[in-house]
């Protein structure tokens, strides 16, 4: 006893100052991190530049957070006559309001589709769909208009942040190749498992690690509560302006960081007693986006990972607007003027334990795409070779799946903005996410993007090699999402493991669900092509003169494009017209571009 007192006195020391003590070493740490900060700066600002941002982020909520805890109320008590005037005048100050935004969306829309008129054809699209959507609508009469433009505005807002302010490109360029550098590190463990030699050439040793390593780092994020938070205050922007419950929200909400299924377990509790129309706004959310860890395979295909993370994230209030647009409330929720939902942790004891259940979770997930790939891709072929079978019987050659759909989807692909010589190979695409899935979708999609990257031929004899740049940024935003025949098994076994005295319900609003879902995306799609800026093409004087031509690219591609429709070929005579007037070496540039591509002027 005598031995164990101080240690005794020690404990009932620490337990009685408790708070002292705790602000002492987090006084500590923050004066610690301060001179690291400040350290960094001064050394290389460019450098820390990511640093300053995510500090000054972190310091904005943690500051924001003490204000509210500690002044909200004093705040609020000073404000609220201005808040009573402002309720009064709200009636007419709305409509005032909405006149000048809509004026003001009528004026950008002229200017900016004026310099590229085929962004109206995306428009167009954008229109098409939220009306066909009300067409389909449950209860015409009961739709929530606030929610539906709330949902809308957010979803085209964050676009035109994202697509064409610098700030927002510069953002998730950055975002997207830090992205890009982390899902790196797990060659590290699967070249350790597996051997150099199998991650270069196998797919299964190349792509599937990734997902191991995302869900991985996922439950790390949910142990030290970093995905709650970040969850809650997606949910509680939707929330507040688009006038939705806190329980269908927070599962929309989550849908952009995990799974269909995982999404509601956020919510597993309250899943009993919810409307059906909120069951149809978390299955929307589910089918509308995709998960992180497959996103994360999706970034090591080639696709780009700014516009995947654009596409999760615009998804959300596009799902929710449009799930009350299709299946309104017409039942009295009883979470309805609720502030908020509990949100539950984990039950690991330490984020060592938190990273082995993310791994060893993972295992079913990589089982299951595996499994699905070997089979869909299997019955995919037996599927063309029955159709070319039957095809060939009425003299149709080359009869496929992906023909068909071509054909079907192919004015869908059209008002969603890409070209209508690229129109089929999207559709193409659309049918295959649709019907199979979109991993084997973006599998082609990152085979199309090789192509176009490495400066192959647009055109193989009849067969397209690949699409436009406009293009492979809609077809990006059409296949992010879970919206497939075979998620309908998914969502319907996971969401009735937790609910099994609501499979009826379930069953109803399944199908609703999932041709929402399939419209959220091809909308993103839309707003993707309304706000494409075509990529300048620079100097090709400049480049082709100094450019290596032992290998091809689609910078190359384009210029001896440009060098071939500058040149005239008269009489035996070769002139060049434009920039390629002067240029000294024009006939060189001529002469190589020849070797790799075909023209008139490439005679003799």
């Amino acid at each position: 006893r005598k031995a164990l007192q101080p240690a005794s006195e020690a404990k009932r020391f620490c337990k009685a100052h408790a708070k002292v003590l705790r602000m002492v070493v987090l006084g500590l740490l923050g004066v610690a991190y301060l001179c690291y900060f400040i350290a960094a700066c001064w050394l290389n600002f460019q450098r820390a530049l990511a640093l300053v941002v995510m500090t000054a982020v972190v310091a904005f909520f943690v500051f924001w957070s003490l204000f509210k805890k500690h002044c909200g109320a004093k705040v609020l008590l000073l404000l609220s006559p201005i808040s009573k005037c402002f309720q009064k005048s709200w009636p007419w100050l709305k409509w005032l309001l909405w006149v000048a935004l809509l004026g003001g969306l009528i004026t950008w829309l002229a200017l900016d589709t004026a310099r590229n008129p085929e962004q109206l054809i995306s428009l167009a699209g954008f229109c098409f769909l939220v009306l066909f959507l009300f067409a389909c609508s449950k209860h015409h009469g009961a739709v929530s208009w606030r929610a539906v433009f709330w949902g809308l505005g957010l979803e085209f807002l964050f676009g035109l942040f994202v697509l064409r302010t610098t700030p927002g490109v510069q953002a998730f360029r950055w975002l997207g190749d830090q992205i890009q550098f982390f899902l790196a590190y797990t060659t590290a463990g699967s070249s350790f498992v597996f051997g150099n030699k199998l991650i270069e050439e196998v797919f299964a040793f190349q792509t599937l690690p990734i997902v191991v390593f995302f869900s991985c780092v996922m439950s790390i994020l949910y142990y030290l509560g970093v995905m709650q938070w970040l969850i809650v205050k997606i949910s509680w922007l939707l929330q507040v302006s688009m006038g939705t419950t806190p329980t269908e929200t927070l599962s929309v909400a989550g849908n952009i960081f995990v799974g269909q299924t995982e999404a509601p377990l956020l919510i597993r509790p309250y899943l009993a007693d919810m409307t059906r129309s909120e069951i149809h706004a978390v299955m929307t959310g589910g089918f509308s986006t995709i998960a992180g860890s497959v996103m994360g395979a999706y970034i090591s295909f080639g696709i780009d990972a700014a516009s995947l993370i654009a596409a999760s994230v615009m998804a959300a209030p596009c799902a929710l607007a449009m799930s009350k647009l299709v299946y309104p409330e017409v039942e009295e929720s009883k979470f309805k003027g609720k502030g908020s939902v509990r949100l539950s942790s984990g039950e690991e004891q330490n984020i060592l334990e938190a990273a082995s259940n993310g791994a060893a979770a993972s295992v079913g997930l990589v089982a299951n795409i595996a499994a699905n790939l070997i089979a869909f891709l299997a019955v995919l072929e037996f599927i063309n070779a029955a159709l070319r079978w039957f095809g060939e019987m009425v003299d149709i050659k080359g009869l496929s799946f992906q023909v068909i759909c071509s054909y079907i989807l192919m004015p869908v692909a059209f008002l969603m903005g890409a070209d209508w010589a690229d129109s089929p190979l999207v559709a193409e695409l659309l049918g295959i996410k649709i019907f199979l899935n979109e991993f084997v979708a973006y599998q082609q999609l990152a085979t199309y993007k090789k192509n176009r990257l490495s400066g192959l031929e647009e055109w193989d004899g009849s067969r397209k090699q690949w699409i436009s740049e406009r293009a492979e940024s809609i077809t990006t935003f059409a296949l992010c999402g879970f919206a497939n025949l075979s998620s309908i098994g998914i969502m319907l076994g996971g969401l009735a493991s937790m609910v099994p005295q609501r499979k009826g319900d379930l069953a109803s609003v399944v199908l609703r669900a999932l041709l929402t879902g399939i419209c959220v995306s091809m909308l993103n799609a839309c707003l993707a092509g309304l706000l494409h800026v075509p990529t300048e093409l620079g100097d090709c004087v400049t480049f082709l003169s100094s450019a290596n031509f032992n290998s091809t690219s689609y910078t190359m591609y384009t210029c001896c494009k440009q060098l071939f429709a500058s040149s005239v070929l008269e009489n035996g005579t070769l002139s060049f017209t434009g920039t390629w007037a002067d240029a000294a070496e024009s006939v060189l540039c001529l002469t190589q571009c020849c070797r790799h591509y075909n023209h008139t002027s490439c005679v003799g």
